[in-house]
């Protein structure tokens, strides 16, 4: 059940992004010959309004042929205003980026989604309380839910976290403790910590862990749309530095994850509960739309910043140049499709 599920989300992520490079390139006039999902053989096929749209053996993406467009000929030349190499770069700028931004809107609507369905987060409650901290000097103990904070109602970790972080001097909290509201005064101080990527950062704190207890926060649709919102975006840019930390060595290449990770990972949340499939699909489509704007040939990045090229230059890459870079970004890619298997291997036997 869990790769059949795996599929069906890949099949469908891989769709979403196709249809944007579809719709911009019809809303264009240009003719797309094949709309694909998977490589290799055809599984199933079926021509509606010019196009043969496929089902294809090898479902690890997909792609859409648009007349006069091809990777293994860079100097192919169709004629016709139907043609994608006949239109402007601008035009073919946005038929590229209609593929990741296809992604990134699939997120915001599956976030939304869960918004309205109730997000599950941390509670504010207090778990481990680090000796002679802040918060062990106030007296807080283990159990405690922080209500609020100065003015701000606290309602997950996550905002208390956020609050603390931003604060300057003391600040006010308000302790729910059987049944009680009880007021405290807490100065945060400056400590080490540790963020996502494992590096070392100093941040206000006020010595607190969250006890392992979620509370269910339900939107209404004008809170979802802001939910929806601040997802993509904080998606968005995690998946932006981990590529950037990657680059600069900080996080290892051994933490990069093939396609047995993302099976398992999508499996396991199919079988925690609906909204957990939809927030880990809603990632994966935001890493797909992100990882596809990398200025790397092959990758709609790297065709963006080909026809970039062109404008600025005011003509094309050389034949040569272009079959050269788009063979390197190939080279790129299965290296690091095949380092990820590889680790998910050494994950399986470890």
């Amino acid at each position: 059940m869990g790769t059949i599920t795996f599929l069906l989300v890949l099949s469908f992520l891989v769709f979403f992004h196709e249809l944007g490079h579809f719709l911009a390139a019809r809303y264009y006039g240009v003719t797309v010959h094949v709309f694909s999902i998977g490589f290799g053989r055809q599984v199933y096929s079926k021509v509606w309004r010019g196009t043969k749209w496929q089902i294809a053996l090898i479902p690890l993406g997909g792609y859409v042929k648009m007349k006069g467009q091809d990777d293994t000929k860079p100097g192919l030349q169709e004629a016709g205003n139907d043609s994608y190499n006949n239109k402007t770069p601008w035009q073919r700028i946005v038929i590229l980026f209609a593929g990741p931004f296809a992604n990134f809107l699939l997120a915001a609507i599956l976030y939304f989604v869960i918004a309205l369905a109730g997000a599950n987060s941390l509670s504010p409650t207090v778990g481990k309380i680090q000796e002679n901290s802040p918060a062990f000097r106030a007296g807080i103990k283990e159990g405690d839910v922080i209500k609020r904070i100065n003015n701000f109602d606290i309602k997950t970790w996550e905002e208390l976290g956020s609050i603390i972080r931003s604060s300057d001097g003391s600040l006010k909290f308000f302790i729910e403790r059987n049944g009680q509201i009880i007021p405290k005064t807490i100065n945060p101080h400056i400590s080490d910590a540790q963020n996502i990527f494992n590096e070392n950062i100093r941040k206000r704190m006020i010595g607190i862990s969250p006890a392992p207890k979620l509370v269910t926060i339900y939107h209404d649709p004008i809170g979802a749309l802001g939910y929806s919102w601040d997802k993509t975006i904080e998606s968005s840019k995690m998946i932006f530095q981990g590529v950037q930390k990657l680059i600069q060595g900080i996080i290892p290449s051994s933490e990069i994850g093939g396609v047995i990770t993302i099976g398992k990972v999508i499996s396991d949340a199919s079988e925690s509960s609906i909204i957990a499939l939809f927030a880990i699909t809603a990632l994966i489509s935001v890493n797909l739309g992100v990882l596809n704007l990398l200025p790397i040939p092959a990758l709609d990045g790297g065709h963006i910043m080909f026809n970039l090229y062109e404008i600025i230059a005011r003509r094309k890459p050389s034949d040569q140049v272009f079959m050269f870079m788009t063979i390197g970004g190939w080279v790129i890619l299965g290296s690091l499709m095949l380092l990820g298997i590889y680790n998910d291997i050494n994950r399986l036997l470890g």
